[in-house]
């Protein structure tokens, strides 16, 4: 994968010669008529200022007074995947390089920056490599013209603060902000920019801008799809913040960069993002200094050694600690709430080209387990889907499965029309299996080998036809919600494959069932609270049916169901909190499929599978990681596993209402990049030792 330099979610710059300096909003007389978000484009004000910038823009890169300046910039690029449908769990960093360069200016527009240190970590296997451009900061605010990615990300778009972009460009006043630089107070203006021409390439988001100097204290960018040249690019953002340096000149302080891309051909839920975040200090202005401006903007310092991975050391520079000690604790997280907003209007409208024009036919599979797996049902079955993009936001889907022992064809198809805020309406008719299971024990590629070879299938599999209609909510916001309406028969199914070794348990007994079904749910996909990160979704099921093999009346209940993991890092190592409940209300009948089951390695190891069930039932894990060390294996191209292994001990108590509090203790082994994890466990009250291995959890979503 590749990718290339201003591509990028935040970019971040300390408001002052000595550090970061918070943002808040303006309070008092003077702030409360300018913090109206309603005002209109294009006002005389909001003009005014647009203008003024430009003006001083253009001025200081004119200013004879700046005759160079040398600085030094450190900085991060992090590589992260997020996985699963709707991608509501966080990205998990996969890569993180550390870089450390001396930067240099000289007017009228010569730049150097010679790279003196770099490093990188690998947290997952991966051969990516960078463009040059990702290795540097940028300069200047962007000249007239924006270039991205020497062009192959973004090309010739430009400048909102130029003269062409005073006419090609609307802009309003959105807000007033107050910084406080030491005793001094700075009142910077929010003036929020929109091509006129959406379809054209150009650039949307906003610009702040000093009250009184008229400088651009900050700039946060994105792109119009049509700006973007690479089809896979997802969107380019990108947030420039100035410092004040020597009291006069207004100077790059601190960046961060974010590229998110998707696959052309295949509608699977998978993206790789990458992330830069820079500091840039120790400005030494009009100095003189010798260096030579020929040649690459971006390259290794004289005397450096550099090594066929790219990592960089002079003599005289030397990192301090680990990588993993200093990077970031919200690398991982976005930006503060006014740089979100804005990069996600521009998102917005950028997703609303993309969905306008999308009209691309592409295959579609949410899992692996879509279009090969195997169960005691099924056997062994294949199957596949497709996506077509009808336009304006419209997709059409089919997914088509068949066992190759029940010889049983299964599918779904889909209508779904998506809003440019992520919000989605969905309406589909489905003839499929379902798992009974409200947690999964096992990820699918494990539970199918297992299946196929040692008769070990970890699915309660039935039987259902549906009909129903989904909404969720954008996808912008921390809660996401969805919603459900369906109309469902439910039956059961038999055990028709046969396993290569040993013998399968009888299929799941489902109540012959017919029902209408009204769900509401909530994912958190990520938050914290007092040190901790935590992972939530929550959901509750109204239900009217009645059995369909007997005569017997409609009456209605309700379940519902949440999960819960929390980690806090203390030091080096970790603590993690797994935590399951559901219940379902009385009711003359709650059909098997609609209880509640734990046992397996997730919700009760040391326990058989499905053998704790009642009609309310809660698991609770605690686990402790450390590392020790281990053996450190090459992988060629996609590097080495880290010289450590991640032991986790843990505690669990499973409890349901007819059988109550079941515990077990167990060790487990996560190694190979913490892709693969084994464990041993052992249930202490009627339970057994059990051995588990299989992929880590924050695979399973596309496994």
């Amino acid at each position: 994968m590749k990718h290339s330099k201003t591509t990028a979610l935040a970019l971040v710059v300390a408001l002052t010669a000595s550090g970061t300096i918070p943002w808040r909003g303006a309070a008092g007389q003077n702030a409360a008529p300018d913090s109206n978000p309603a005002q209109p484009w294009n006002s005389s004000r909001a003009l005014a200022l647009a203008t003024r910038a430009t003006q001083r823009r253009a001025a200081q890169l004119a200013d004879t007074a700046l005759r160079n300046y040398k600085a030094e910039a450190r900085g991060y690029l992090t590589f992260l995947a997020q996985l699963g449908e709707g991608f509501t769990q966080p990205p998990k960093v996969v890569k993180t390089d550390q870089i450390a360069s001396d930067i240099y200016w000289r007017a009228p527009s010569y730049s150097k920056q010679l790279i003196k240190g770099r490093r990188d970590t690998l947290l997952l296997p991966t051969d990516i490599h960078y463009h040059r451009d990702h290795l540097g900061i940028v300069q200047n605010n962007f000249p007239n013209i924006i270039r991205l990615g020497d062009g192959d990300e973004v090309e010739d778009v430009p400048h909102p603060l130029s003269a062409e972009g005073l006419r090609l460009y609307d802009f309003a006043l959105r807000d007033s902000l107050q910084i406080q630089l030491g005793p001094r107070t700075l009142n910077v203006y929010e003036v929020r920019v929109r091509p006129k021409d959406e379809h054209a390439p150009r650039a949307v988001g906003a610009v702040y801008i000093d009250r009184e100097s008229g400088e651009v204290v900050r700039m946060t960018l994105s792109f119009t799809r049509s700006a973007l040249k690479d089809a896979s690019l997802v969107d380019v953002s990108v947030v420039l913040e100035n410092g004040l340096i020597d009291g006069r000149f207004w100077l790059p302080r601190t960046q961060e960069i974010e590229i998110r891309r998707a696959g052309t051909w295949l509608d699977y839920p998978m993206r790789g993002i990458i992330r830069g975040r820079w500091e840039i200090s120790d400005y030494e202005v009009n100095a003189p200094f010798a260096v030579d401006f020929n040649g690459p903007e971006i390259q290794a310092a004289p005397g450096a050694t550099v090594t066929s991975n790219g990592m960089v050391q002079t003599p005289a520079f030397k990192f301090n600690g680990g990588i993993l000690d200093s990077l970031p604790p919200d690398v991982k997280a976005a930006s503060d709430a006014d740089v979100q907003r804005v990069q996600e209007e521009a998102r917005s409208l950028v997703r609303a080209q993309s969905l306008a024009r999308a009209r691309t036919l592409a295959l579609a599979g949410t899992r692996v387990s879509d279009f090969v797996h195997a169960n005691r049902v099924e056997g062994m079955a294949f199957g596949g889907g497709l996506t077509q993009g009808l336009g304006n936001g419209m997709f059409a889907s089919a997914h088509t499965m068949y066992g190759v022992s029940d010889h049983r064809w299964k599918g779904r198809a889909l209508l779904s029309y998506t809003r440019p805020s992520g919000a989605r309406w969905e309406l589909s008719a489905s003839d499929e299996l379902r798992d009974a299971s409200i947690v999964a024990e096992r990820s699918g590629v494990i539970n199918s080998l297992a299946s196929q070879n040692f008769g070990s299938d970890y699915t309660d599999l039935f039987h259902v036809r549906s009909i129903a209609l989904s909404a969720r909510s954008a996808t912008v916001r921390p809660i996401q919600l969805h919603a459900d309406v369906a109309i469902e028969r439910e039956d059961s199914v038999s055990a028709h494959a046969t396993p290569e070794n040993g013998t399968f348990e009888r299929a799941f007994p489902a109540t012959l069932w017919r029902q209408g079904r009204v769900t509401v749910g909530a994912d958190i996909p990520a938050y914290t609270l007092h040190g901790w990160s935590g992972i939530f979704s929550a959901h509750v099921d109204g239900i009217r049916g009645h059995r369909t093999d007997i005569i017997t009346p409609w009456h209605g209940f309700a379940g519902g169901a949440f999960t819960n993991e929390l980690t806090r890092d203390v030091g080096t190592q970790q603590l993690v909190l797994q935590t399951m409940a559901a219940a379902v209300s009385t009711a003359p009948e709650v059909p098997a499929q609609r209880l509640p089951y734990l046992g397996g390695p997730i919700t009760a190891p040391g326990y058989d599978f499905h053998t704790l069930v009642g009609t309310s039932a809660f698991s609770q894990r605690l686990e402790w990681r450390f590392k020790v060390p281990f053996v450190s294996i090459p992988l060629g191209a996609w590097g080495r596993t880290p010289a450590s292994l991640t032991m986790a001990p843990f505690v669990n108590a499973a409890w349901t209402n007819r059988v109550q509090w079941r515990p077990s203790v167990g060790l487990g082994a996560l190694t190979m990049f913490e892709l693969f994890r084994a464990d041993v466990a052992r249930g202490l009250r009627d339970g057994r030792w059990s051995f588990n291995l299989d992929v880590s959890r924050a695979f399973w979503s596309v496994l």
